[in-house]
């Protein structure tokens, strides 16, 4: 049988980072939490828990960490239907991998739709999400990808749609004689992080596949409302979320590169399918808050084009 207490201090070692900082969650000191680990793992006969800065966990001790995370989530549901067994030493941790954009525009939402609940999130591009679902690491995810993960249920959301925009003066400077796959290639844009190819999934649906994609300079931003803020001030164009700049564009602050071309990402939420009441209720308060905050996936428009 599995030691329960034990799992609990790997659990924390390995989502908070630190054993101090672990040891502040479960209300014991870092030596105790260290030496729970140590037990676990001369029980185990492997090593779970790269000891750096941060903590890591080995595949074996991610898989355990996702053990206890399901645990805790089918005890909750277990205590609401048997009032009699001892209470839990605190709410259900869901640990979820979302977008920067949904998190800014519409997944807060449904989070505060689920009140009993404490939230792990995890930020990564949405063509990249999914693999936290595969390695375990978390037990839901807002993804570009409709194929569910093995374990796991898929269910469409909706499209977030993105509009390339700039400053007035940006677009007056930049290109003047219109915009062109020339002018696209020597004006400044806006890109997130390494892993953010919706630039260049916005050039190739609006240049068409005859001609190449441009490699414009870029600044390096990688925070949603930092984006809106760079193109307010002029600094490049971006692909920035309708919800967050639908008032701009309005009011003229910001204009688009190409009047009347964005770009629509489907987006779709995947759960594991060890599913207690907690992340049920939160299934069901995503899809409600995605399918009413997002514009409907039109069957032929599938993922992005490749850069």
């Amino acid at each position: 049988m599995l030691d329960y207490p034990l799992l609990a201090a790997l659990a924390a070692v390995i989502r908070t980072g630190s054993f101090e900082r672990a040891a502040r969650q479960l209300h014991v000191t870092p030596s105790a939490v260290s030496q729970r680990v140590k037990l676990l793992e001369e029980r185990l006969g492997t090593v779970l828990v790269v000891r750096g800065q941060p903590c890591t966990g080995t595949a074996a001790g991610q898989r355990l960490c996702q053990h206890v995370e399901q645990v805790a989530l089918l005890e909750s549901e277990l205590r609401g239907a048997l009032p009699g067994l001892s209470p839990a030493d605190g709410p259900v941790t869901l640990r979820i991998a979302v977008n920067a954009d949904s998190l800014a525009t519409w997944f807060v939402a449904a989070m505060a739709e689920v009140p009993g609940c404490l939230f792990d999130l995890v930020l990564d591009d949405q063509d990249h999400s999914a693999e936290w679902l595969r390695k375990g690491e978390v037990l839901a995810a807002v993804t570009a990808s409709a194929a569910p993960v093995p374990g796991c249920n898929s269910h469409p959301l909706g499209a977030l749609r993105y509009r390339a925009t700039a400053s007035p003066d940006y677009l007056r400077r930049h290109f003047p004689d219109g915009v062109t796959a020339e002018s696209l290639a020597t004006a400044p844009c806006l890109t997130f992080n390494r892993k953010d190819r919706l630039q260049a999934h916005w050039l190739r649906l609006v240049l068409g596949d005859h001609e190449p994609v441009p490699t414009p300079p870029t600044h390096w931003l990688p925070s949603t409302h930092a984006f809106v803020d760079g193109a307010l001030a002029g600094l490049g164009w971006g692909m920035n979320p309708d919800p967050l700049v639908a008032d701009h564009l309005a009011a003229g602050r910001l204009v688009e590169l190409v009047p009347g071309r964005p770009l629509d990402v489907p987006l779709h939420w995947q759960q594991s399918r060890i599913a207690g009441t907690a992340l049920a209720e939160l299934s069901r308060a995503v899809l409600r808050s995605g399918r009413q905050a997002l514009h409907p996936i039109v069957e032929s428009m599938g993922s992005p084009p490749a850069a």
